[in-house]
This record gives C-alpha cells, sequence and structure tokens, in this order.
C-alpha cells in the first residue's frame, strides 16, 4: 500500500509530521513524501527544511493520499497550484483522499468537495463553503473515500481513523499507545466553543492579518 504525503513550500509541518508517524508504523505501508520538486522544502516558518526526494510525478497513483495545510493554501487554491492538479489526477485513483486543516482548500480547488460533508481550520468555514463543502465542526470527517481533518493537531487522529479502517481497530490503538497519544491539555481552549471570548477574538484578528497579507502580497 503507497501513502502519498505531498507537500508544498510553507507547509505547516505538524500537519504531515503527526499523521506521518502515526502511517509510518502502519504495517505493509510506503510512506512516499512528495512535492513539485525535489531538494530542500521549507515549512511555513522557513525553519524546517524536508529534503525531497520524489515528485508529484513520481507518484501518479497512490493508494492514500494526504495533503497538510498551511496559511499558504489560500493562494495556492485560489492560483491552482501544482499541487491541485496532483491531488485531482491522483484522486481518480485514490482508495482514500485525505488532508488536515486548511489542506481542504486544496481538496476543494481540485473539485472534489462539491457536495461534501468536510472540516478544515475553523477561521476557513467559508473557504470551505466556497467550494462546494459544508463545513463541520467534527474533528474527522468521512465522506465517501475523502476524509478530511480539522486544524493541525487533529491529522493525528485522522492518521488513527485511517489506520483503523485500513487495518483494524486493534491495530489503530497498537500504534495510539506506541506513540502514547493520550491528550490531557492543560488548558480547554483548542476549539472556538471551548476558548474564551477574548482569545477566540485574539486568534481571529492575527490569522485573518495574516491571510489578508499572503493574499495581496
Amino acid at each position: 500500500m503507497q501513502i502519498a504525503i505531498g507537500l508544498y513550500p510553507g507547509f505547516t509541518a505538524l500537519d504531515a509530521i503527526g499523521p506521518y508517524q502515526v502511517l509510518s508504523n502502519l504495517p505493509g505501508a510506503e510512506i512516499v513524501i512528495c512535492a513539485e520538486q525535489k531538494g530542500l522544502l521549507p515549512d511555513d516558518n522557513d525553519l524546517l527544511h524536508f529534503d525531497i526526494a520524489h515528485t508529484f510525478d513520481d507518484v501518479p497513483s497512490p493508494d492514500v493520499l494526504l495533503v497538510p495545510g498551511g496559511m499558504i493554501t489560500r493562494k495556492i487554491a485560489r492560483d491552482r497550484g501544482p499541487i491541485v492538479d496532483w491531488i485531482q489526477s491522483a484522486h481518480e485513483t485514490t482508495t482514500h483522499t485525505t488532508s488536515v486543516c486548511t489542506g481542504a482548500l486544496l481538496l476543494g480547488a481540485a473539485g472534489l468537495l462539491e457536495g461534501k460533508l468536510a472540516t478544515t481550520h475553523w477561521l476557513s468555514y467559508e473557504h470551505l463553503r466556497g467550494y462546494g463543502a459544508t463545513p463541520t465542526e467534527q474533528r474527522v470527517v468521512t465522506d465517501g473515500k475523502i476524509t478530511t481533518a480539522a486544524g493541525v493537531s487533529a491529522g493525528i487522529d485522522l492518521a488513527l481513523t485511517l489506520v483503523g479502517v485500513l487495518a483494524g481497530p486493534e491495530v489503530a490503538q497498537a500504534i495510539q499507545l506506541g506513540i502514547e497519544y493520550d491528550p490531557q491539555p492543560p488548558f480547554d481552549a483548542g476549539a472556538p466553543s471551548k476558548a474564551p471570548a477574548e482569545i477566540k477574538a485574539l486568534v481571529t484578528d492575527l490569522m485573518h492579518a495574516a491571510e489578508d497579507a499572503l493574499l495581496t502580497s
């Protein structure tokens, strides 16, 4: 089974690394990290640089496709960057097409979310709606062969959900225990419905300002 994680300059590292850590423990899985070009690829902070060995052309028909999010996805989706064409083509033969956070916007730009239930980062629900999807606040959403996850850390939940489907709940639970994924956050503010109003407003203002700057650059 080939699992392709498609990247682009400016991706959010945890969106990709969380699922990678889970899926790399799946028996029989071949994990392929790919991007438009080979060579060093920066994350959204330009601090981590992945050494990409495979291009999209090298991975035309993976069994499972996963794309992470990042602020830059708004621009990539709008301009239809190369990863969008790869998603659209590869989706024709995948068993599962998945996204983490705003990676869902790339699925949307590829025309895959029309009429679908889907999720993404809570600040991007309207973007998702613009691609014909019906946003939901669920942490992981499956509609047909498409599975989307909410913001950033939800990628771990998506990957464990996927393992449960592919290999059964016992394997998923074993991987969960192996990586000791037992979230007990020090603050109960990880969803917009839980966070204090002033915290939600602060994050909203900061992220909207960053998005506006990106889209006008």
